[in-house]
């Protein structure tokens, strides 16, 4: 076993640095059909019963799938495994060397809880278009006020003193069904169509045919 195999299942090898190694494919497109060919198709018109009968298949068949892509050959290959290797020891070598640990601590505080919200927000505006494309009325969003005292998230206006009410919440795997729904908020409920003589509605996304 060669010294950078952590070990291997027959004929497919794992590595030390896996990890980096496939970056570094993806990230320059070095696994990509123009890089490599249409590997997937190839394998699945060579229909093989053993791996020699594949890799003679594949070096004879394969092309780069580009205008005037080249043959793929063994020698091929290698190149494109210096390439990797320079990619990784000069490119990435360099941008470790440059990352700080306040960088890390900024990104993981970002992806967690800046993205985490982006996201919310896009899937609520998702939700939001569609039921105005659904309804065809004017959807508006509710003011703080209504937010805060009867968890009202946008109201479809009705005459100048009267409002329909929607909160809009994201289906998650431990979402309350209608009945449980309905009694965590029936009060705020009952203030809202008191206060603005409307009805008030909870929209979860599955129940409007939306998929996360």
């Amino acid at each position: 076993m060669k010294e950078w195999h952590r070990g291997k299942e027959g004929y497919n090898f794992k590595y030390n640095h896996e990890t980096l190694l496939n970056y570094g494919m993806n990230r320059w497109g070095l696994n990509k059909s123009s890089s490599v060919g249409k590997t997937s198709d190839l394998i699945r018109d060579c229909a093989p019963h053993k791996y020699d009968q594949w890799l003679e298949y594949y070096f004879q068949k394969a092309q780069q799938n580009k205008h005037n892509g080249v043959v793929i050959t063994g020698e091929y290959i290698t190149e494109l495994g210096a390439v990797l290797y320079t990619k990784l020891t000069e490119v990435v070598a360099k941008e470790l060397e440059s990352i700080s640990l306040e960088e890390c601590i900024d990104y993981v505080f970002n992806l967690v809880i800046n993205r985490t919200y982006e996201g919310y927000l896009t899937e609520i505006k998702t939700i939001y278009g569609y039921l105005e494309h659904e309804l065809q009325r004017e959807i508006k969003p509710a003011p703080d006020e209504w937010d805060r005292l009867y968890n009202v998230d946008f109201f479809i206006q009705i005459y100048a003193t009267s409002c329909i009410g929607i909160q809009i919440k994201p289906l998650t795997g431990k979402s309350l069904n209608d009945y449980q729904w309905g009694a965590m908020h029936r009060e705020n409920h009952n203030k809202f169509t008191k206060k603005l003589r409307g009805k008030y509605s909870s929209c979860i996304p599955k129940r409007l045919g939306i998929k996360k």
